[in-house]
């Protein structure tokens, strides 16, 4: 697709090929049982929670309310409002890890005020894996009258779910992630009714504000990137959703269950499948998870991501469909060895 667009841009990108993302468009609004005329491509999970972090009109001394284990560049979005014209952006803390959604649909709407206008919220968050009950949170902030966005950077083609099990009027997220589409994909749903409402990133046309491709008015860019979803959605779809999620709650609670063993380890993550799929997060007492990680990846090339928040610290572990079982025990192994011996050891 790329080299086919830069023989002649003006005709094979934007005659040939561009024309043929209103497929992916479909296929994509399929598969999250919602209207193509709801869904928004775009470049990744953080153009399209922008796009609809910038694109409510507020005011100073306006508040807007999310965790304090979103993610940090939802958060700065909403930090730099502050600075920049006057909002007031609220976290909470939620326990970690959670076993409770009620504990959680409290916590929420126990931090709404009468100045609350407006909710961020994970569909997971990328720290701990820890799936949020969404649909409760959006149901009881809707009957106040606060919109709620939700972060799926990490949910979509992860587990599965349809747009009726969220139930929400705003939903982005990474196709480059669990669909394993290109680098530069994403995916943005709004609600038809809300379309109207909401202001695009980039300016589009008057005559546009209805429909949802104006929140695609990015200007020049590649329409290979977009038409490779449908080959990332193909591959999903043979797999099946179903099959795809038992085999990452598999390989999760593989390497946690054997590391469980040890007293010393701590799993920031519950291992019950209505709040965790495939993302862990486990610690090691007494032993710096920073440290872990890179004598993980110096001694054993094995790449995992250590954690340090105010709240709690540990390595997230995210194996994929791809993942061996070889591969797992090579690191619970290695982590077995640190356990016992530390690290920086021969």
């Amino acid at each position: 697709h790329l080299d086919y667009s830069n023989e002649a841009p003006v005709y094979t990108m934007w005659r040939i090929l561009e024309p043929q993302r209103e497929g992916v468009r479909q296929r994509l609004a399929r598969a999250f049982a919602c209207s193509p005329e709801e869904i928004a491509l775009t470049r990744n999970a953080s153009e399209g929670l922008q796009i609809s972090q910038l694109g409510f009109d507020l005011k100073a001394g306006d508040e807007v309310l999310t965790t304090t284990q979103d993610y940090g560049r939802m958060v700065n979005t909403f930090k730099q409002r502050e600075r920049r014209e006057g909002i007031v952006l609220k976290q909470f803390q939620i326990p970690t890890p959670s076993v409770d959604p009620d504990e959680i649909v409290r916590l929420f709407e126990e931090n709404i005020t009468e100045r609350t206008k407006l909710i961020l919220m994970c569909h997971i968050i990328n720290l701990t894996g820890l799936i949020l009950p969404v649909k409760r949170v959006v149901q009881m902030a809707r009957a106040k009258g606060i919109p709620v966005i939700v972060d799926g950077a990490h949910s979509f083609a992860h587990f599965e779910f349809t747009h009726e099990d969220l139930d929400c009027d705003y939903f982005a997220t990474s196709l480059h992630k669990w669909l394993l589409a290109p680098i530069g994909t994403g995916m943005l749903y709004v609600r038809r009714n809300k379309i109207g409402d909401l202001w695009p990133l980039q300016a589009a046309t008057e005559a546009q504000d209805d429909n949802i491709r104006k929140f695609e008015e990015i200007g020049t860019h590649p329409a290979a990137n977009y038409l490779a979803i449908s080959e990332a959605l193909t591959f999903h779809q043979g797999i099946g959703a179903a099959r795809k999620e038992a085999r990452l709650r598999y390989l999760t609670r593989y390497w946690a269950d054997r590391l469980l063993q040890n007293d010393r380890v701590r799993l920031h993550t519950s291992l019950n499948p209505e709040y965790s799929c495939a993302i862990g997060n486990v610690q090691v007492e007494g032993i710096d998870s920073s440290e872990i990680g890179q004598h993980l990846w110096a001694k054993h090339r094995i790449i995992v991501t250590p954690i340090k928040h105010a709240e709690f610290e540990g390595m997230r572990i995210t194996p994929n469909v791809y993942t061996t079982l070889e591969e797992l025990d090579r690191f619970c192994e290695a982590m077995e060895y640190v356990i016992k011996n530390g690290v920086g050891q021969a």
